[in-house]
């Protein structure tokens, strides 16, 4: 901030202006720019400055649609504070339809802070991070789950530091997974630098889900109104919510043959301990495999593609207590 306006290197953006623009990044092997487009809403009132992002892997689609709304469809009057929209992080791998950046197949979401005389994915991240994610006082980070598996919404973030644990409630997801994420993923290294950041994860790659992209939308107007940016009569209560923050609390469900998966369970799901999660059978369907919940929970992600080698993940399932069972019991029957 300077002045009231958001800078950048090139430009400013002054209050009560929306500017959409695109920022060189890197260049291709003729020497040709890429470029990410950003939208930055500065409001008229001061107040603080929010980053949205979304595609650091290239696959993933449903988070470009929020980012896409909150910057191109909402009305951005009386916005208190500034929005920096950053719907493609991962240019390339969104042209190319793939999770990594094709130079190298490296992760981008592995990348950050990055550093300015490195590798191809470091130079990336660091002209990201400089320019548009450390001028800001907090961040949601849009992912979906990798190909071949779906999440249910929900909210990971390290809740041990008191703003993200703030960031993450303000959100209203009913899952919220506490870690401190991958050293050099996006929301890590941003809460390090002081800008508390969350990962909003939901469905799978290479579609749009509109359910998602909706339910992912009243949380962002849940968290603008809980910092002030928007009204704060629009805070949210998702009505149950479970905050995961112990290993045993979590598992991933494996298969132990190889075979075809029947899934009994979809995402969001409700399960009690002995239930059958999914069966695993082979192309005669003359030997099979059960897997059955080793607590009672809820079915955070799930396999979508139904082939599996023994040791690949099934399922993924998150512990609740008595008193959140109770309420999720309510709410799931008719």
């Amino acid at each position: 901030m300077a002045d009231g306006a958001f800078t950048y290197s090139g430009g400013r953006v002054e209050p009560g202006e929306t500017e959409d623009i695109r920022v060189p990044v890197s260049e291709t092997y003729l020497g040709d720019p890429i470029r990410i487009p950003v939208t930055i809403s500065n409001g008229e009132r001061p107040g603080p400055t929010m980053f949205l992002s979304a595609a650091v892997h290239g696959d993933e689609l449903n988070g470009i649609e929020v980012v896409r709304e909150v910057a191109q469809e909402w009305d951005h009057e009386g916005l208190e504070g500034t929005l920096v929209c950053l719907p493609v992080l991962n240019v390339m791998g969104f042209m190319a339809q793939q999770r990594y950046l094709p130079i190298y197949d490296r992760d981008l979401n592995r990348s950050f802070p990055g550093s300015p005389d490195s590798t191809s994915a470091r130079r990336m991240a660091a002209r990201i991070f400089s320019e548009f994610v450390e001028p800001c006082d907090i961040g949601i980070d849009f992912h979906t789950s990798t190909r071949g598996r779906t999440n249910m919404l929900h909210v990971r973030g390290d809740t041990d530091d008191p703003e993200v644990n703030r960031l993450a409630k303000a959100f209203a997801s009913h899952v919220v997974i506490s870690s401190q994420g991958p050293s050099g993923s996006l929301r890590r290294e941003a809460t390090d630098a002081g800008v508390p950041t969350i990962t909003v994860e939901m469905g799978e790659a290479h579609r749009f889900q509109r359910d998602l992209i909706d339910a992912a939308l009243q949380g962002v107007v849940s968290v603008m109104a809980e910092y002030g940016l928007r009204p704060a009569d629009a805070v949210r209560w998702p009505g149950w919510r479970t905050l995961v923050d112990d290993q045993d609390d979590k598992t991933w469900l494996r298969a132990n043959a190889g075979g075809l998966v029947e899934m009994h369970h979809a995402q969001g799901a409700l399960v009690y301990e002995g239930d059958r999660i999914c069966t695993i059978t082979n192309p005669f369907k003359a030997a099979s495999e059960t897997v059955c919940a080793p607590f009672t929970g809820v079915v955070v992600g799930v396999l979508e593609n139904p082939l599996v080698y023994p040791g690949n993940p099934l399922c993924h399932l998150v512990r609740l207590d008595e008193d959140t069972l109770r309420a999720v019991e309510r709410e799931q029957t008719p």
